[in-house]
């Protein structure tokens, strides 16, 4: 097999930097790949992998194809990251995080720092905080997880789990939330685990310390912690359908808008917190502009969502359907979905909690040297409660701008 020239001579230079490629000929690096964004600490690269994308990076240590041929296209690879096999494709990846034989990680993906899933793993849409572990066989989209403290005592997922993010009524408004993100950043909540051959029906809340027994499909929030929760079986059903009449449209609608708020919550956290921490690595302005990337990109695919969401019930309203309480607040919703938008996109949440976030970074400028996840958990308990607040005070502050704008719908009341 012949190279073609310039994939040669990426390939070459990445040998000269010191990159290990056992078969060069094997793999192929895209025209559009720039060879100074791989390391040459470390990295090896076995044979089959392809790797494409102007935005792709690749840290120290990383290896791609160790079970299997890896396709990368436009992701960031931090320290030890291991793709064993598999598809990824505008996601991030931060140090040590790994994925599997099987795995197909699609857009908008963020894996912090030893997040991991075993084979056959389908992720889209998906973040996962430190040590989130995942099982094999899984789909797991569009959702957050969070909890746990170390490799030890981490949230999991079992094997042969599903989120089912597609409703009845067609609508792929379903994100959920297990955990959140003003208590989850601190890395010192309770794990939480969800058994194999189990599901979720979008969208959801599970709180920290919840058990979900094998098996289980949890169609009901979880908001005490510290549960163990086996679902019954649903009764038998067969009654006529009638799509797009979103009875439930306000728990919808609140969990949709809670999502997107711990979104924005999370960006603060990146800009303010994440940014000098990921930007002292090898290649780490790549590994922010990524994860900053991915959160935008979070955003928009909910409140895209929520948009079709708002087209559609207006749509399914017939005449006779307009002068009631429901009716009311749907259509109040879909005229004013663009003023929803707006709390999210382009508002400066810098003057949100400003007391409780300086509190937070005068003592992680005082912590012991080390890496994040050292920097967190040495913080005094005074800090972190103060920085909790703080990103709790932007999830409040958008909850209750949407509400406001909403008022039909009773959100958050």
């Amino acid at each position: 097999m012949e190279l073609e020239p310039r994939c040669r001579e990426k390939i070459l230079l990445l040998l000269k930097k010191g990159v290990d490629i056992p078969n060069p000929v094997s793999i192929h690096i895209g025209r559009d790949v720039d060879a100074k964004k791989i390391s040459g600490d470390g990295v090896r690269i076995d044979p089959g992998c392809r790797i494409h994308g102007a935005e792709t990076s690749i840290g120290p240590g990383a290896r791609l194809g160790r079970e299997a041929p890896v396709t990368v296209e436009n992701c960031q690879l931090g320290r030890g990251v291991e793709l064993k096999g598999g598809y990824a494709r505008e996601s991030t990846f931060l140090r040590e995080a790994s994925m599997g034989l099987g795995a197909q990680v699609r857009e908008g993906c963020l894996l912090e720092e030893q997040a991991s899933g075993a084979h056959c793993v389908g992720l889209k849409q998906t973040i996962l905080f430190p040590f989130v572990t995942l099982g094999s066989l899984i789909n797991f989209c569009d959702c957050f997880m969070a909890g746990g403290t170390s490799r030890r005592n981490h949230s999991e997922v079992g094997s042969s789990y599903i989120h089912f993010n597609f409703t009845p009524d067609g609508e792929k408004a379903t994100p959920t939330l297990v955990g959140d993100v003003p208590r989850g950043v601190m890395l010192d909540q309770a794990p939480i685990f969800l058994g194999g051959q189990g599901g979720i029906v979008g969208p959801q809340r599970i709180a920290y310390g919840s058990v979900l027994a094998a098996g289980s499909i949890l169609r009901r929030d979880v908001l005490e912690e510290k549960r163990l929760i086996v679902s019954p079986s649903p009764r038998g059903l067969n009654v006529g359908h009638a799509p797009r009449t979103y009875t439930g449209f306000r728990r919808i609608l609140e969990k949709n808008l809670l999502y997107i708020a711990n979104l924005t919550a999370l960006e603060q956290w990146y800009e303010f917190v994440r940014r000098p921490f990921l930007e002292r690595e090898e290649l780490g302005s790549h590994l922010y502009a990524g994860a900053r990337k991915r959160l935008g990109m979070g955003k928009e695919e909910r409140l895209k969502r929520l948009g079709a969401m708002a087209e559609h019930m207006v749509e399914a309203l017939g005449p006779g359907d307009r002068g009631n309480s429901a009716s009311l607040e749907k259509l109040e919703f879909h005229e004013r979905f663009d003023l929803v938008r707006d709390i999210f996109c382009g508002r400066d949440f810098s003057g949100l909690g400003g007391e409780h976030r300086d509190l937070l970074l005068e003592a992680l400028a005082k912590a012991p040297p080390g890496g994040y996840i050292e920097a967190i958990q040495s913080l005094p308990r005074g800090a972190a409660a103060g920085g909790t607040r703080w990103l709790e005070q932007v999830v409040s502050d958008c909850c209750s701008k949407a509400a406001e704008i909403l008022p039909s719908s009773r959100i958050f009341s």
